[in-house]
């Protein structure tokens, strides 16, 4: 018996033996080598992966950004954005009040050529009321911001108390532009202060709080407004809020020389609207104001009135009551596309009108010797 057990067991032991030396022997060292390899393949693989990323990363940036003639990078404009910003300048270019000739007039008492840039304008001397220059007078078109000076008119027709505390509400925001204003919903100030910040810094919330607060609110300040631009003989002109955001605020360069000879007549328009800074308290900080129009601040202009305005649809505004030589002259200017065009145009009329009155004394002079 036991040698069968042995007879059958020897073969299945010699087999065990076989297998075990075809095995091969694992060192401590090749076991460390193998586990060097595998985090070796690892890193490798996590670095390409980084790299491809990168790779990738610099490749879309490099596809946003082109390199200007100056080697400096700059963002590629976004063809969709590009196409609805020039669909909008179109649209904004086929407004009536955009298209059609231009009609020049200059005084021939005024030799010198005047060129401006504005779409409109008219300089007239406001004591007799001669048109020294026009381009495009009875065109009517958005004043913007230049609504504020009727909103002022108003106000001070109506004899409401210029210290009773306004405060700003809901009703006062920009729904129509969207705007923004340091004017937080809750601020108080007194109604001249509102006053101020309305002709001074074309303060849309100061302004829409003046014709909320007029007696019978909004609608009925709005209705004020339209029937004395009746009574000035406005014939052209349109207001539809107090703000000016409203496109629908329209008037002619002429309905507006009627305005602005209206509004000096009041002298608190005189005084804010050429007040060049100021400073409104509130109850948790102190709010800096600069006035719209430069030309406060320069001692060559004697400035009686003063307003500005912008929104698209109008381009950029300016009007003034003001005195050149000594002589007091309105000027209006109208859809100016520059971000200083009306002001540089402001100048040349100033330019314009020296340079006529010594022409005309060195002639003169001339003349008599």
């Amino acid at each position: 018996m036991k040698k069968s057990f042995t007879f059958l067991l020897r073969p299945l032991l010699l087999g065990v033996l076989a297998l075990g030396l075809s095995l091969p022997v694992i060192t401590p060292e090749a076991m460390a080598a193998s586990k060097s390899s595998a985090t070796a393949k690892k890193h490798t693989a996590s670095t390409a992966s980084s790299r491809k990323k990168i790779h990738t990363a610099t490749r879309t940036k490099k596809r946003s950004q082109q390199v200007s003639r100056y080697g400096k990078r700059r963002p590629v404009v976004n063809n969709q954005k590009l196409r609805a910003e020039r669909e909008r300048q179109a649209m904004m270019a086929r407004l009536p009040h955009r298209v059609g000739p231009t009609e020049i007039f200059q005084t021939s008492n005024l030799q010198l050529p005047l060129n401006l840039e504005s779409r409109a304008a008219v300089v007239i001397n406001a004591d007799t009321g001669e048109t020294l220059y026009s381009k495009n007078p009875t065109r009517t078109m958005p004043i913007a911001s230049i609504t504020k000076l009727m909103t002022a008119m108003i106000t001070l027709d109506a004899r409401l108390p210029m210290d009773e505390v306004i405060t700003i509400a809901e009703a006062d925001v920009d729904k129509i532009k969207h705007t923004s204003s340091r004017l937080a919903v809750g601020t108080s100030m007194t109604r001249s202060e509102a006053l101020l910040l309305a002709l001074m810094a074309s303060e849309n919330r100061a302004a829409a709080s003046l014709v909320r607060t007029y007696p019978g609110g909004t609608q009925a300040a709005v209705a004020a407004m339209n029937r004395k631009a009746r009574e000035l003989g406005m014939t052209h002109a349109n207001f539809a809020d107090g703000t000016g955001l409203n496109a629908q605020n329209v008037a002619s360069p002429s309905d507006l020389v009627r305005m602005v000879k209206a509004a000096r007549n009041y002298p608190d328009i005189r005084r804010f609207s050429t007040t060049s800074e100021y400073d409104l308290a509130t109850d948790h900080r102190v709010l800096p104001y600069r006035n719209t129009n430069a030309l406060v601040k320069n001692d060559t202009w004697q400035i009686e009135v003063s307003k500005t305005g912008f929104i698209n649809e109008a381009g950029k505004c300016l009007v003034m009551h003001a005195r050149v030589n000594e002589t007091p002259v309105v000027i209006v200017l109208m859809d100016s596309n520059g971000k200083y065009t009306r002001i540089g145009d402001a100048n040349r009329v100033k330019k314009w009108l020296e340079s006529a009155v010594q022409s005309f004394t060195l002639s003169e002079n001339q003349y008599t010797h």
